[in-house]
């Protein structure tokens, strides 16, 4: 038999088992015995907590409810597999505990049934910890064939698309995004105990700032206005500084209207938090603990493997001057290129390819993305960032070429961006008008001026550190996950019709 003709075969196998499925779904309507008119099951135990706590459950009556993974019919009695959210316990069904027409039914069930067990928990002679049912009853029955049992769940595309699916054949990515969801809870409760607070502000904006990047563009009817979905929360977060609450965080949704790679969606989950009467070196020992938290919290230890490397949380991060980082790995020193001349002969010279809108401090941060990032493993501050780059932070005092500022970076990626927060409207104002200005050159990604932003600044804000985390990137470390959509639960695809 030619591959088609296999193909065609395998089509036609499944169109049988569909429709068996159907069939049996109209027998159980027509004798009464609808499972889409049950409305609830009291489930008592789950299968790794009976697993588990052996001794506490043996010879006691529980009941569990899950999805049949695996059934072998034998004769009088059978043996299947449920499925619940924490693991899988094997379940024994004899037509003597059960009752032959429940047995009967049993028989009929498929493989992706949800069901429901009560029974006893005991050990069988190979030293399997299983159920006893005395009932089992079909809580929704499942129209659809499981993956495995033809084609398989290997295309990753479709596990994607169908991460229900995905979640039910693979127990990894269940676990993966249990630890997301413990890695949040982490998270908040380190900050919970510093003292922050969690506020929620716009998605729907009229000016997308706080961030270099393209916003998606929308109308609201009701106001005949054109709007924008966020890029950052910073803006929002700092008026609320300004509004005396000294310790802010925010974890939610921002929108890029960019492309799909390994670590960008174009929406994906940000954290940014604003802590008052600090900088940017209280913004790192926050970032130092709060890594080391969530890691010992949700992991166990503070060393972390990623792809086979082993990165250690435990000592302190490394700090490193953005200047000395292209000094050390592209042997160029920026502290000896005092013109702009001078900065675009260094990238010509070293292949570094630039704009005619950039500056000194854009080549500089051309040099570090090409020559240094990829070198960061280890837990790393990357410090102090020309001007050109941060038009939102403070600048060095007594070297206003450079601000205070700077990225975490583990495994060559950014993890982190922070900054000592302009608080001075003036500056603000002037750094709001040079972004204009690269709007008007072209440049998509540049901020538009804030003005409520700037009123807000001329009430006052006190001297503040902010910073930005990367909410997926630190899901995919902590999980071992090689790409943002293995931590996304659904995310974004191209339409399969296009």
């Amino acid at each position: 038999m030619g591959e088609q003709q296999k193909v065609n075969q395998a089509d036609t196998d499944l169109n049988h088992v569909l429709k068996a499925r159907r069939d049996k779904l109209a027998e159980l309507q027509a004798a009464g015995k609808d499972p889409f008119q049950i409305t609830k099951y009291d489930v008592t135990a789950h299968s790794m907590d009976i697993k588990d706590n052996y001794e506490q459950w043996e010879g006691k009556e529980a009941a569990i409810a899950g999805r049949m993974m695996f059934k072998r019919v034998m004769g009088k009695a059978s043996f299947c597999n449920v499925q619940d959210l924490k693991g899988n316990i094997q379940v024994y069904v004899a037509r003597d505990s059960v009752g032959e027409e429940p047995y009967k039914d049993f028989k009929k069930m498929d493989i992706g049934d949800i069901v429901g067990v009560k029974g006893t928990a005991f050990t069988t002679k190979t030293g399997e910890i299983s159920i006893h049912a005395t009932e089992v009853t079909l809580l929704s029955k499942s129209l659809q064939v499981l993956p495995e049992k033809f084609h398989g769940l290997t295309d990753t595309d479709m596990r994607y698309r169908q991460r229900y699916v995905d979640l039910i054949m693979n127990a990894e990515v269940k676990d993966t995004f249990i630890k997301r969801s413990r890695i949040l809870a982490a998270i908040r409760k380190y900050l919970g105990g510093q003292g922050f607070m969690e506020v929620e502000t716009p998605m729907l904006v009229s000016n997308a700032g706080g961030a270099a990047a393209r916003p998606f563009e929308t109308h609201f009817n009701a106001l005949d206005e054109d709007l924008k979905l966020r890029i950052s929360l910073e803006l929002y977060l700092k008026r609320l500084i300004v509004g005396g609450l000294e310790r802010v965080y925010e974890i939610g949704r921002v929108f890029r209207n960019e492309g799909l790679d390994t670590r960008h969606n174009p929406e994906f989950t940000l954290m940014e938090l604003y802590q008052a009467y600090t900088d940017y070196n209280g913004m790192m020992d926050l970032t130092e603990k709060l890594y080391r938290f969530v890691a010992q919290e949700v992991l166990g230890t503070t060393t972390i493997t990623y792809k086979g490397v082993e990165m250690d949380l435990g000592k302190p991060f490394a700090r490193i001057t953005m200047v000395d980082a292209v000094k050390k790995y592209a042997g160029v020193d920026f502290d000896q290129i005092h013109t702009l001349e001078e900065a675009r002969a260094a990238a010509k010279e070293k292949g570094v390819e630039f704009e005619g809108r950039h500056k000194k401090g854009d080549i500089l941060n051309l040099f570090f993305e090409e020559f240094a990032e990829e070198h960061l493993v280890q837990p790393t501050f990357v410090l102090d960032h020309p001007v050109e780059i941060s038009p939102l932070t403070k600048k060095k005092p007594g070297n206003p070429d450079y601000v205070e500022r700077f990225e975490f970076f583990m495994n060559g990626w950014e993890m982190a961006n922070a900054y000592s927060e302009i608080n001075d409207p003036i500056d603000q104002r002037e750094r709001f008008k040079a972004q204009e200005e690269l709007l008007a050159q072209g440049d998509e990604e540049a901020n538009h001026t804030d003005e409520d932003f700037l009123n807000a600044l001329e009430v006052g804000m006190p001297p503040t550190g902010g910073i930005g985390f990367g909410i997926d990137r630190m899901v995919m470390l902590l999980t071992d996950s090689p790409a943002i959509r293995d931590v996304l639960l659904f995310p974004t695809m191209k339409s399969i019709d296009k």
